[in-house]
């Protein structure tokens, strides 16, 4: 059973600024070329859209909404206004906030063998008034040196962290930005495509089941 962390062991941003129309149809396009990128690096096939509604001058509402895309992909046309007809009738001044991008993706252990996850990569994509901020992020041991348990796992590192740190090369080259490590959380840090090595002492890392893992 592959552990989950509560939070990141890695995360990657970027902003992207003074946008000609920016919203929630650019905040879609966008997340449609940079799925195309995950899904071709078989890391994330979105099956789902999560966001959040808020208020201007209020803040965050409380409320949330879920969009299944079963019958519908990120780029087509009619995705944004199916979004906005979520909105609260309490609410007829909310506007979506962040919109979370969520699916299943593949990772393989250390015989080679294929196991697809929920939620092994997510993909935040939240539109302002000018620009579009971006975050992706992981939260398994897979993609780094030891597991969580602080036990070395080379190969599974080595069938595992190569096609995250390609996805991530290639959508710098889609967005024409690059990509900002996020910051350290207690499960990880990202350093430039892949996750800051751990500290190796008497053969071992960092054990990090004392906190809750799921």
């Amino acid at each position: 059973m592959l552990m989950r962390a509560p939070k990141e062991t890695g995360s990657w941003s970027w902003n992207l600024e003074d946008v000609e129309e920016p919203g929630t149809e650019f905040a879609l396009m966008t997340a449609a070329r940079m799925s195309a990128v995950l899904e071709k690096h078989d890391l994330l096939v979105p099956s789902s859209l999560e966001w959040a509604w808020f208020q201007t001058g209020r803040g965050g509402l409380g409320v949330h909404s879920r969009l299944n895309l079963v019958t519908r992909s990120l780029d087509d046309p009619a995705l944004p206004d199916a979004l906005r007809a979520c909105r609260p009738t309490g609410h007829p001044q909310a506007e979506i906030g962040g919109i979370l991008v969520l699916g299943s993706g593949t990772w393989f252990d250390a015989g080679g063998e294929r196991h697809r996850e929920y939620r092994l990569v997510e993909l935040m994509v939240a539109p302002d008034e000018t620009d579009l901020w971006i975050e992706l992020s992981v939260h398994h041991d897979v993609w780094g040196q030891c597991d969580f348990r602080g036990e070395p796992h080379p190969a599974i590192h080595t069938n595992n962290a190569p096609r995250l740190a390609s996805a991530l090369e290639e959508l710098v080259q889609v967005l024409g930005v690059e990509a900002e490590p996020g910051e350290a959380t207690y499960y990880g840090q990202a350093e430039g495509y892949g996750l800051e090595a751990p500290d190796i002492i008497d053969g071992r890392g960092p054990d990090l089941t004392d906190a809750t893992l799921g």
